[in-house]
């Protein structure tokens, strides 16, 4: 694996940082993305030092892109869909119910999966620029991370079928009249999220273990599981693969 597609390290507050660092493909997830932060969330279970999560993407244009349409476009099936999917979902799954605090720094564009991905943590900051949107409709499928399930749990009702039916692009302002992004800042402080986490490890921990009890009773992993299934489905039509096709030969 080329390990310049992620970056990560913990920083002097006990901060973990992971930064998806493929800007020439927009900071979209392949296989090997999807395999470091599956490595990194594990590793953040174990070590109860850690205080919070932030992860964001590499340059000033993309937060994450979603899925790498040249890569995932080879699978047709179903079944080569769901594999793929409910890996993903299973590490988003993995992310909503850390531990500790997470943020998505979004620091450009988020759109498809990488606001399923924004979705799985417990704030979602962006830079005034900041495009989000979750745009799987134009393709022809559903959010496939179990991304619709998260956001339910993180928006008013309303702003979440908006968001999803629309298949649209919102400004960070308007998303934060949705409720999806809770700050708009020029830049980025390391100094913010400490003034939002102002407790111990222990203390953080507890509290979010109230949280994760919520999801577990709501059966939110189930849900997400169906979810996933239901794209999977959507994503072998002719539908999808030929609004794929559309899409990579604009894109040329």
């Amino acid at each position: 694996m080329n390990e310049s597609k992620v970056h990560t390290y913990i920083d002097d507050n006990h901060f973990y940082w992971f930064t998806i660092n493929r800007p020439e493909k927009r900071n979209a997830i392949d296989y090997d993305v999807m395999n470091e932060l599956e490595k990194g969330l594990n590793e953040i279970r174990e070590n109860i030092a850690i205080r919070g999560v932030i992860i964001t993407g590499s340059g000033q244009h993309s937060f994450c892109s979603g899925g790498d349409l040249s890569v995932f476009h080879a699978l047709h099936t179903k079944e080569d869909a769901y594999a793929m999917l409910s890996k993903m979902g299973k590490v988003l799954h993995n992310l909503m119910t850390l531990p500790v605090p997470t943020f998505a720094w979004i620091n450009g564009t988020a759109i498809g999966g990488g606001c399923e991905i924004a979705s799985a943590c417990d704030q979602r900051w962006a830079v005034p620029h900041a495009k989000l949107g979750f745009v799987q409709g134009n393709l022809g499928i559903t959010t496939g991370w179990g991304g619709a399930s998260m956001l339910m749990e993180k928006v008013p009702h309303a702003s979440a079928i908006k968001m999803l039916s629309s298949a649209k692009t919102f400004t960070a302002s308007e998303a934060m009249e949705l409720g999806f992004i809770q700050k708009v800042v020029p830049s980025f402080d390391p100094q913010y999220v400490e003034e939002e986490i102002a407790v111990s490890s222990t203390v953080l921990r507890s509290y979010k273990k109230t949280f994760i009890s919520k999801w577990e009773q709501t059966a939110l992993k189930e849900r997400m599981i169906a979810e996933i299934e239901q794209c999977s489905i959507l994503w072998e039509q002719d539908e999808h693969h030929e609004a794929v096709n559309a899409f990579l030969k604009h894109k040329k």
